[in-house]
């Protein structure tokens, strides 16, 4: 059995800092990867050792698999732990670490490949005999294909990346004048986030739940259902709350979940932690929708119920141990928020930026999965999760309570977040009911009057005579500590130069300080695709072109009617906040 001392963690923010945290109480030495953009991340300063990877861009530094190996082997690591994103569910990733004699912390990758596949992992399913959603079970290479397929199971449906998962590369058709648009954006979205454009069609279901399964399964044959999570409370098919146990299901109804849950797991020969999706319908039916083949995002809703560490248990379970885990108990309620950089009353605009103030809160049943200190820059490079809150309590009602007391103790400064729509759901009716829906919070959900956020200079640096540098030799990062002289003379009644103010928040699209016609770019991001042409009529609201940022597509639209008489930007295009992108006259 392979013995994991020492574990190289291929992933950044708060999912680094937690799986580290997990690893030391294990007392396995710990190796983090850091971009040129995160060299003075938490994740960072948390782990034993550090390693330089690579510029900004992802493709160049977290997805670089030639790099990420070579450190691991320079740095002496057993193991490679993937996090979640970025290399997580890439078998060929599992495949050359375990080709290069290093512990793979995750399924095999025949496992991942059959469900990474969302075409393979329904059939999977079906073989288990778990029902699929409606819908293809082929890739369908043509909008004619697709039209076919809708006609088959009746408006509306959704197109969905065969390869992809976490609402990217996904389009709601609701008649067939938008199907043309959204084949063309899905299959555009999948290339670009998974390498592979192929889509395929299900039914959408009118007003479902989202259910999902957490499983652990070892080489033993031995697997365990660690019970459910409700991820109902979505924005752009993106989960935003969950919370266990789920407010839809009964005791018969769980266990039911959960015995399709481990079929579908051992139908495709799976170890290691994994989540089994669902959609559940008005009837309380259940459909499979896919399996995510990692840890999950939302997994700390489950370890506040279970008291089990679920990293700890991925550990154990590469390192070849059976699972001691028989009979799971939980007890009481855990919500988790998910605190984005977003802007909610911008229809959650990512919302780019350096925060300038930051504080946690805490409390009895309180947890906060973090990265985020004053200072930090969230970067359009990266997905915009900030921190999870979870709450636990012994009702719901009571974890209910105490979120609402956790959000508004919560403070940041400098970007837009998520806390204000989470506040409007915990105040709303139907959640506090536990009736919503994952279409709920898009349709009845009202985030209006929600106030734009301020961004504060940081505070000014204070004129301390020690000083840190880090330094990188042969990759490796080493914090360097050494005494200079104040610049400033005692007595002078100067004070320090005051850091950088963060960039200014871009106004709306749209709107500038003098024409309404000119639309400028709401974010700092790249042009993906351009609608119109200059010299073209456009009416208010139309789109003008999709700008591309922290992993998410947003369409800048036309705020009057008009004609184009400028357009500045095509695919391909980096653009500034603020950028002018066309004007309308």
């Amino acid at each position: 059995m392979p013995d994991i001392r020492s574990m190289l963690v291929a992933n950044r923010g708060e999912i680094a800092v937690r799986i580290i945290r997990s690893a030391q109480e294990m007392g396995v030495r710990t190796v983090a990867v850091y971009s040129e953009l995160d060299r003075d991340a938490l994740h960072v300063d948390l782990a034993d050792e550090a390693w330089n990877i690579g510029p900004a861009p992802a493709a160049q530094s977290y997805l670089n698999i030639d790099r990420i190996i070579e450190v691991a082997r320079e740095a002496g690591t057993d193991a490679i732990h993937p996090g979640y994103g970025f290399l997580a569910e890439n078998a060929t990733f599992a495949e050359r670490i375990i080709e290069a004699g290093i512990t793979w912390v995750g399924p095999p990758p025949e496992a991942i490949a059959i469900m990474g596949d969302k075409i393979a992992s329904r059939n999977a399913a079906a073989e288990a005999k778990v029902d699929n959603v409606p819908g293809t079970l082929e890739p369908l290479g043509s909008a004619d294909d697709v039209r076919a397929a809708a006609e088959e199971f009746g408006y509306p449906v959704v197109i969905k990346a065969a390869h992809g998962g976490g609402g990217k590369g996904l389009r709601v058709v609701e008649d067939e004048q938008e199907l043309d648009s959204a084949f063309e954006g899905a299959r555009r979205e999948a290339d670009a986030y998974f390498g592979d454009p192929e889509v395929y069609v299900e039914k959408y279901l009118d007003n479902p739940r989202h259910i999902e399964a957490q499983v652990l399964c070892d080489d033993h044959g031995h697997a365990v259902f660690l019970g459910e999570r409700d991820c109902s409370v979505q924005r752009r098919h993106q989960k935003l709350i969950e919370e266990t146990p789920s407010p839809g299901l009964d005791d018969k109804s769980r266990s039911r979940l959960g015995k399709a849950a481990i079929a579908v797991a051992k139908a495709c020969g799976y170890r290691n932690a994994g989540t089994v999706e669902f959609l559940m319908d008005g009837s309380g039916a259940f459909h499979f929708l896919e399996m995510n083949t990692r840890l999950q995002v939302e997994h700390t809703v489950t370890e506040m119920v279970t008291g089990i560490d679920i990293v700890q248990q991925q550990l154990k379970i590469a390192q070849g141990e059976p699972l001691s885990i028989n009979r799971v108990r939980t007890t009481g309620h855990a919500i988790e928020f998910r605190i984005n950089a977003e802007d909610p009353g911008r229809d959650f605009l990512p919302s780019p930026g350096r925060v300038a103030e930051y504080r946690e809160p805490a409390g009895l049943g309180v947890r906060v999965d973090s990265w985020i200190r004053p200072g930090t820059r969230i970067s359009q490079y990266y997905d915009n999760l900030m921190a999870k809150l979870v709450v636990w309590g012994p009702t719901r009602t009571e974890a209910i309570n105490r979120a609402r007391r956790a959000l508004n103790e919560f403070h940041i400064r400098g970007v837009a977040t998520t806390i204000p729509a989470h506040i409007r759901v915990l105040e709303h009716p139907t959640f506090v009911e536990g009736t919503h829906h994952t279409r709920w919070a898009e349709d009845d959900l009202d985030l209006s009057g929600i106030a734009r956020p301020t961004a504060p200079a940081l505070p000014e640096e204070e004129a301390l005579a020690r000083r840190e540098i880090t330094v990188e030799i042969g990759g490796r990062r080493y914090l360097v500590t050494y005494w200079m002289p104040d610049l400033q003379p005692a007595g002078s009644g100067q004070r320090p130069a005051p850091r950088r103010k963060p960039p200014k928040l871009s106004q709306p699209a749209g709107a500038n300080s003098g024409e309404a016609g000119v639309i400028t770019a709401p974010m700092q991001g790249t042009i993906v695709k351009v609608n119109t042409e200059a010299g073209n009529s456009i009416n208010a609201g139309e789109p003008v072109c999709v700008l591309e940022a922290m992993k998410m597509e947003n369409e800048v639209r036309s705020p009057v009617e008009g004609e184009v008489v400028d357009l500045r930007v095509r695919p391909g295009d980096t653009v500034s906040s603020g950028q002018v992108i066309a004007i309308i006259r």
